[in-house]
């Protein structure tokens, strides 16, 4: 039986497990390292963060992304974008350095023990731990408009489907919304000869500025102080202060988690949009069937203004939603006996740890706990050292696991709808 299973090799998996075995612990990693980086992500895209703010997490901030850019004849500068096949390179390369062997199977099932929780492989293999960190990423809770839900997969799908749009050459696209990756899919296809069109509830596009250089004047740097998440105190908190922040009232956590950092582009990205792509701005979808040749996509305006619109392929680039109920990794019983948040998301306590002893959540799931962070690279460092902290508290008290336990900042809702 190990002391930890890791769920997950993603950023947010990889620093977890780097710092689980600098602690000693002895551990199981399991998944394919990277892949949403590697398989769901555009060929030719960007890391919106700066590189500085894109390290993965280990023991004495060794393995960092400027250490391997270096290794291999790369750069990595402030306010130089670094494409997202360096970073998923990188990934590979702290795996190999900064964590014991990843077994690449993925896992279909975690449920409870007799004691500690077992783990059902792809292949049928039971592993048992006494404690597990989920670390699944976002793909688990893309999230597409329920309108265009039960429309074809050729005819509509979302942005991370997308490895290579290549697809999409000669054809017509409307990308549905306003963030980077909306932004950043319409300028592949634009460039690649697509004919593409931005389709956006918003009334205008936002755009984030060039970053000022990390040296400034003191006085510069005290009123706008750089943050893994952007300039400014407000960021810098969010950035930095993960801890804090779960400390203020539920309400605000929720509400800060979804609002933050709303849907914006990098500021590199502007030049290749706004010349080039046909915008169709405060305007959402209310209806979608398919047609002959594609898809005809009802919308309306702010003002209750109709119109119709017809396209070959529709891709949505609406984002990720983390709820409990999204969990098909767990056994139902293990999932419902979750504590959550009001938005419907797991409640996790000071430590990652969920409402059933010796169950770690980490990433995106824990964004209404932690905050915006959560949501980013810049987020494992917090994440890996203070769960790990966790999970070496847990197994000293070797408590039985998988028993609901009080969550002091959450409480039972129901499933989010």
């Amino acid at each position: 039986m190990y002391d930890l299973l890791v769920v997950g090799a993603g950023p947010y998996g990889l620093s977890i497990a780097a710092h689980a075995a600098s602690a000693g612990l002895d551990l199981r990693v399991l998944g394919r390292p990277m892949a949403s980086w590697r398989a769901h992500m555009a060929r030719g895209m960007y890391l919106k963060s700066e590189p500085w703010a894109s390290n993965l997490a280990a023991p004495d901030c060794r393995w960092r992304l400027d250490a391997y850019c270096a290794a291999v004849g790369l750069t990595a500068r402030h306010a130089e974008p670094i494409p997202v096949e360096t970073f998923a390179a990188y990934g590979l390369w702290f795996a190999r350095n900064a964590v014991p062997e990843v077994d690449e199977r993925m896992v279909s099932r975690v449920s409870a023990g007799p004691v500690g929780f077992e783990a059902v492989t792809e292949d049928g293999e039971v592993l048992r731990a006494r404690t597990v960190a989920l670390a699944v990423g976002v793909m688990p809770f893309t999230q597409v408009p329920s309108v265009l839900r039960g429309l074809h997969p050729a005819l509509v799908t979302h942005s991370s489907d997308h490895h290579d749009l290549g697809r999409f050459r000669g054809m017509d696209v409307t990308v549905i919304g306003g963030g980077q990756a909306a932004l950043e899919t319409a300028a592949l296809l634009a460039e690649q000869g697509t004919r593409v069109r931005l389709l956006a509830r918003a009334q205008q596009l936002r755009w984030n500025d060039v970053p000022p250089p990390l040296r400034r004047l003191w006085w510069q740097s005290a009123r706008t102080p750089h943050s893994g998440l952007g300039c400014g105190w407000r960021n810098w908190f969010y950035a930095e202060r993960p801890g804090l922040f779960r400390r203020l009232p539920e309400a605000t956590r929720t509400r800060v988690a979804a609002t933050a950092l709303g849907p914006a582009g990098a500021w590199w990205v502007r030049d290749r949009v706004e010349p080039v792509v046909e915008t169709m701005l405060g305007r959402e979808v209310v209806a979608a069937r398919a047609v002959p040749g594609g898809v005809r996509l009802e919308t309306v305006s702010r003002t209750g203004e109709p119109s119709f619109l017809d396209t070959e392929h529709v891709i949505a680039a609406t984002g990720f939603r983390a709820t409990r109920d999204r969990l098909g990794l767990l056994s139902e019983e293990l999932r419902a006996s979750l504590t959550t948040t009001s938005d419907g998301a797991p409640a996790v306590g000071p430590t990652f740890e969920s409402s059933c002893h010796g169950l770690f959540l980490a990433g995106l799931l824990t964004a209404s706990t932690f905050g915006p962070a959560m949501r980013f690279v810049h987020g494992a460092t917090f994440t890996a050292t203070t769960l790990v902290r966790g999970v070496r508290h847990r197994l000293r008290t070797a408590a039985p696991p998988a028993r609901a336990i009080p969550v002091p900042m959450g409480r039972r809702h129901a499933e989010a709808p």
